[in-house]
């Protein structure tokens, strides 16, 4: 115990001496911490025992988790990796819609669409009626390039509850119309989110048709409220935005 303290204090006094290790340093404590906060305590210990494969491996796997195809268009909440055995679990003695539908989410929100579909596809041959289901399923048709096939879900969601999801449900409707090239459709639903929402998704996508139809007033309102609101944002929603806000900011930058 006492060889492992003199050993961190010897690390300490070199990577002061270095600047390349102290920001590693700092790094290897900022990804601790972001493991803590989401009690992945597995990767705490990983992280500590094998400081820089464990780190970065960390950072690719959980911290960057989501690849591309989900990020920024995640689901409303938030996931509990540790939960996909917990579903596997009751899936197999229970075989439960629901149990199905959730797993669905996990690997949406992980990128992995094609298990995804499989576990939706599931949930609907149990129970066809399941707006949850039906919702994110279309979303998850959606990101996997296939919105002709997201539309009739989405559009029974919106008709059935405008405000499914806190409003997450319009906004995948109005992706996919944008997706078949239904602007107009696409606007509609837009404007009646940012009415209920300040969702920089929305406003965004929003100001971008503006500045399509020629309207650089009301697309440069939009996309400046949406800076604005990321400097008062707390930690989760400027994570989560910040596809968005990078989005934003190149945009206003064409414009000038």
């Amino acid at each position: 115990m006492v060889a492992s303290i003199l050993h961190l204090l010897d690390l300490g006094g070199f990577l002061l001496a270095s600047p390349l290790y102290l920001a590693f340093g700092i790094f290897q404590i900022w990804m601790i911490i972001d493991a803590v906060r989401r009690s992945e305590w597995f990767w705490v210990a990983f992280m500590f025992f094998f400081p820089g494969l464990g780190t970065i491996w960390y950072f690719f796997s959980v911290y960057r988790g989501a690849p591309s195809a989900t990020r920024g268009f995640e689901l409303p909440g938030a996931v509990d990796r540790r939960r996909i055995k917990d579903l596997q679990a009751k899936i197999h003695h229970l075989d439960k819609p629901h149990h199905w539908s959730q797993l669905g989410d996990i690997y949406f929100q992980q990128g992995k669409l094609v298990k995804a579909e499989e576990c939706y596809r599931a949930a609907m041959e149990r129970d066809p009626q399941d707006i949850d289901t039906r919702a994110h399923f279309g979303q998850c048709l959606l990101r996997a390039q296939r919105p002709a096939e997201a539309r009739p879900l989405l559009e029974g969601v919106v008709a059935e509850n405008p405000k499914h999801d806190y409003g997450y449900s319009q906004m995948a409707l109005a992706e996919t119309y944008m997706a078949l090239g239904e602007t107009d459709k696409a606007f509609t639903l837009w404007k009646q989110v940012v009415e209920h929402h300040s969702y920089a998704r929305a406003k965004v996508q929003l100001g971008e048709i503006y500045l399509s139809r020629n309207q650089p007033d009301l697309a440069l309102a939009e996309l400046r409220e949406v800076i604005s609101d990321d400097a008062h944002a707390p930690t989760f929603q400027r994570r989560r935005d910040r596809i968005w806000i990078k989005r934003a900011k190149s945009v206003l930058a064409k414009m000038k």
